[in-house]
Parts: C-alpha cells; structure tokens; sequence
C-alpha cells in the first residue's frame, strides 16, 4: 500500500516549529506498523487553516491530481481539521479521493474511513464540526479586533515609522519588551519615526516628488515592510523588504495612522499611540497629493489612452500595479 502525508500548520509561527516535524513523525510511524510504504508527504507551509479554497492551496491541489493519476493508494493526515475546515472543500476533494480508489486516514481518528458508509457519515460529522469551529473561531476573531479599533489599537499589519511593543519568543508566544506598555501597544520607531515626518515635510513644501521620495528612501538604506512572496531574480518565490516605490511612498502619505487615527471596516476611530504628524501637514498633504494626481492622463481615473499592460504588470519590489 502506497501512502502519502499531507500536513498543514494553522499559525506561520509553526512552520519553523515542532509541529510540521512532529506530524510528518507520526505519519512514518503509522506507515511502519501497518506496513504501508511512504512514498511522500505534501507539506502546506505557512497557510492558514481558513485558507480553504483548493486553488488557493497549491500543495493541496497538486495531491488531488496526483491522485487521479493513481500515484498513491492512501492518504493519512493528522486530524481532519488539518485537511479542511469547509465541509464543501472537505466532501469535495475526499469524493475526489474516492473516485480514484484512494483511500483516507486520520491518525488522531482511527476510525475515519472514507470507503465504508460509516466511515461517510463520520467525515460527514467531522466536517460540519470542523466548520462550525472555524466559523465561531471567526466570529471570535472579528470581535476581537473590533474591540481593539474602539481601544484605538491597531488592527492590522503596523505602518512603517512604528513598531510593537510586543515581539515573539522562541515559542511563538507573544513577549512584552516595552515596560510599560506604549499607549495602543506601538511606539516610534527610533530611525523610521523621524524619516516619516521628513517625508510629509517634504512632500507638503511642493518641492519634490514622490519618485524622488522613495529615491531618497532607499539612498537612505530603509525598506519597505512589504512581505508578499514574489519572484526573485532565479524566478524562485521570495519574501522580505522592498524597495521603496512611488506607489509605497504614495501609501505613506495617505496613511492617516500618522495622525493618531486607526482605519477600522471603513471608518477612522481615534488612535491612543502617538503621532507623527499634524493634521494641518496632513491636509496639506493630501491637498496636494490630490493635485499632483491629475497631472498626467497617466494617472487620470478614466485615462483617453489605453495601455495593454495596464492594471497587469506590478513591480518586482513591492507588488503594487506600475
């Protein structure tokens, strides 16, 4: 019998953790006494476990067609919450399995057969149950950020010119290293807080322009805190700091967090960390990117020249549209 693995971590900490590791462990062990042969185990790293949509699981998607051309007989994973949460995902790609013979496993549910109509209706339960948990986990989620936007916390990724008071451990596990906490749990960066309110200086003088801005960002040695996976020069997918780009820069400058303000579902609630810049410089700012937006047909909303790569090509930096 030909077994293969599939393991996923919920949380990005774990990847590098114990826990990928630890199931790929087990899955040997379930193979050695049952005399299976392990011929391969597929590993979803560093997507989430709401992540449901197979085309938005490579990994995921890649053993599904490999299990049409029969180039495994059984699938084992380490609890069926790590195969899907979504019980329409779930019956979907385990009917797959089954339509190619391929039979399916969960270590943890020694019971769960997919062959048999018991082994159906416990998946069936399973799912639902694995489903429902993700929604309540969701709801809990929402509530949760919506009481820290109210707080004036941020809820998001944290702007460039800031940073946490909060870092993680080896564990994973959240570790304070401002005492006292800052107020809204960030406090100013040291060399970033001060080349933010230069950039609005700058910017709101007339004197200059956002190409030149992120020339001088990046003259300066500072990047981006843009972590999307892109292609690098070899065409292997990357993450890490960018360059500074027009479209970056442009980013800064409307980012009204500066001003003591936290972007929440479409509203601006009051922020409790400190800012950066005044709300007149930042009026003024966003006067004057408005003005400079409608200088060229270029950037005009509704351009009379069409462009065959607009909207298509993105900067090999930061991702954003050129």
């Amino acid at each position: 019998m030909r077994a293969v693995a599939y393991l996923r971590v919920s949380n990005l900490s774990q990847v590098e953790g114990h826990s990928l590791d630890a199931q790929e462990r087990l899955f040997h062990e379930l193979c050695k006494n049952r005399g299976w042969e392990a011929i391969r185990v597929y590993r979803e790293e560093g997507r989430s476990a709401h992540v449901e949509a197979i085309a938005r699981r490579p990994v995921f998607r890649q053993l599904l067609e490999d299990a049409s051309k029969h180039e495994f007989d059984i699938v084992v994973v380490h609890t069926f919450d790590r195969w899907a949460r979504n019980l329409r995902v779930a019956m979907e790609s385990l009917s797959i399995l089954g339509k190619h013979d391929v039979g399916f496993v969960s270590i943890t549910e020694p019971n769960l057969d997919y062959s048999t109509p018991m082994g159906k209706f416990v998946t069936r339960t399973l799912g639902s149950l694995a489903e429902l948990s993700s929604d309540n986990l969701g709801i809990h989620v929402s509530k949760g950020l919506d009481q820290r936007a109210h707080e004036g916390r941020h809820a998001g990724g944290i702007p460039f010119g800031y940073e946490s008071c909060w870092t993680a451990s080896e564990k994973g596990e959240g570790k304070r290293r401002c005492e006292p906490e800052h107020p809204g749990g960030v406090h100013v960066h040291l060399e970033e807080g001060p080349v933010v309110t230069e950039l609005f200086r700058r910017y709101a003088s007339g004197t200059t322009t956002l190409s030149q801005l992120a020339a001088w960002l990046n003259e300066q040695g500072f990047r981006t805190r843009n972590m999307h996976r892109l292609p690098d020069a070899d065409g292997r997918l990357a993450s890490g700091p960018r360059l500074f780009t027009t479209a970056s820069v442009r980013g800064i400058l409307h980012n009204p967090f500066y001003v003591r303000k936290v972007s929440y579902k479409g509203e601006l609630l009051p922020g409790a960390h400190e800012p950066l810049i005044s709300p007149d410089v930042f009026e003024v700012v966003q006067a004057t990117l408005q003005k400079n937006s409608g200088r060229s047909e270029t950037l005009h909303p509704r351009p009379e020249r069409e462009y065959l790569l607009g909207g298509i090509i993105r900067c090999a930096y930061c991702g954003m549209p050129c």
